[in-house]
């Protein structure tokens, strides 16, 4: 079964003043699709998205999904054996060599600067194991050959999990519960701090259901997609309160909604979009943004100082990078620096402290990359919204790039990526005339 269960379109497509116009190739639309979904697709979807999307990388609270989430890159690995019976995906080599330079450069570069063995420097680069579920997800892919309509079913319906997941825990969760004392650089689920009780779920799949809701939204104007995007985003304020979430989740409404209108309205749109930015940073805990105290600003404000110092004046620790202290290690970068060292917390320059300016680079490529191939190879050829809201979420890594590092959950792009590549191929085997983006 294809993707997309419809024949490509004639070249032809409407103006906008509802001509015909034939100087170009229509869209396939995501709604062409009429083949009811398979159960047996949706549950193994079901089964293994969470994981794909990292849900439980960094929940230790839930030890056993913990556990599995962090071998999961590993266990999975076999399904890539199937990517060997298609032509190569777009992006293929891009992700591999990336990963390839990110584990091994980083893992020299620690030997020298930290002292300790090539191996135990390739245990400090684990959280970059994610990206190879470009490969493994891609031949799980291949091998369901599930529609676009089962891939946005089983996304959406982990984001309907998810945010139950939310409401459910707040109501039954006692006060107890929330961890208002917790190490450095810890993030349990459930904590109470400057911001109140906070609830610290994953919203991998619930962002993307805000985006495609609202991508529905601004197609046709209807209340319940804009009461599931407002639903969504009140429930991730008032429960989750991640100000990165909220900032990039915003900006990429305001950014879709800017370019899906014309005159006077894109304007007020603008306008009205910078007057709630302004209103929310004033009130609540995102006017803790500008508190020094409540974000921890001075701690960070020592750690670049302490990294850049560090870093020096050569041009190799910039352009490679240190590495890192491994967490196999006895020591860690805290007890060398003498302070709560965390490179999270320094985002890009904490990247480039790592992986180097070449390391930082190819991280950066790794997101532009999606964008591109979207805009190039995909959005003139299939008009979904479902692909459209992938595509947000990868420019919503980059908005918050400063605030929340991409090297936190590489798996998340890997996923998208994978997506992209599967319709790709479909598109290569149903029209010599489609794109032929390079590999």
């Amino acid at each position: 079964m294809s993707p997309i269960a419809a024949d490509p379109l004639p070249p032809q497509s409407w103006d906008e003043a509802g001509a015909l116009r034939t100087d170009e190739r229509a869209a396939i639309p995501a709604d062409a699709d009429l083949t009811p979904s398979r159960a047996g697709v949706l549950v193994i979807l079901l089964a293994t998205l969470p994981m794909f999307g990292q849900i439980f990388h960094y929940m230790k609270d839930l030890m056993p999904l913990w556990t599995l989430s962090k071998a999961f890159p590993i266990l999975s690995l076999p399904l890539a054996l199937a990517v060997f019976r298609y032509p190569m995906a777009p992006m293929s080599r891009q992700v591999l060599l990336s990963f390839l330079w990110l584990m091994v450069v980083p893992s020299f570069a620690g030997i020298f600067s930290f002292n300790q063995d090539f191996f135990t420097g390739v245990a400090a680069e684990v959280k970059l194991l994610p990206m190879l579920y470009f490969f493994s997800f891609l031949g799980l892919l291949l091998l369901l050959q599930p529609t676009l309509r089962e891939l946005q079913t089983g996304f959406l319906l982990c984001a309907l999990i998810t945010f139950a997941s939310l409401v459910i825990l707040w109501a039954v969760i006692p006060q107890s519960w929330y961890n208002e004392h917790y190490p450095e650089g810890g993030g349990p689920l459930f904590s109470a701090d400057h911001r109140g009780n906070r609830i610290r779920m994953p919203m991998f799949f619930g962002i993307i259901a805000i985006f495609y809701y609202y991508r529905r939204f601004l197609r046709a104007p209807r209340l319940g997609s804009l009461l599931a995007v407002v639903a969504g985003i009140v429930l991730i304020m008032v429960l989750v309160k991640t100000r990165a979430l909220m900032v990039g989740i915003l900006g990429v409404i305001a950014f879709n909604s800017f370019f899906a209108t014309r005159g006077f309205l894109r304007y007020a749109i603008s306008g009205a979009a910078l007057t709630a930015a302004g209103v929310m940073l004033s009130l609540g805990y995102f006017g803790a943004l500008l508190d020094s105290a409540a974000t921890g600003f001075d701690m960070r404000f020592q750690t670049i100082l302490k990294a850049s110092s560090f870093l020096g004046i050569s041009a190799m620790r910039w352009l490679f990078g240190v590495g890192t202290i491994s967490p196999t290690s006895t020591d860690s970068l805290s007890s060398f620096f003498d302070h709560f060292f965390f490179l999270a917390d320094i985002t890009w320059l904490g990247i480039i402290f790592e992986f180097g300016v070449i390391g930082a680079l190819l991280f950066l490529f790794y997101e532009l990359r999606g964008l591109l191939f979207y805009q190039r190879a995909l959005q003139p050829y299939i008009d979904s919204h479902f692909l459209g809201s992938l595509r947000d979420y990868l420019l919503y890594v980059l908005l918050i790039s400063n605030l929340y590092p991409p090297t936190l959950t590489p798996g998340e792009t890997a996923v998208i990526l994978a997506i992209f590549g599967y319709v790709w191929l479909w598109l290569q085997q149903h029209g010599a005339e489609w794109p032929k983006e390079a590999a």
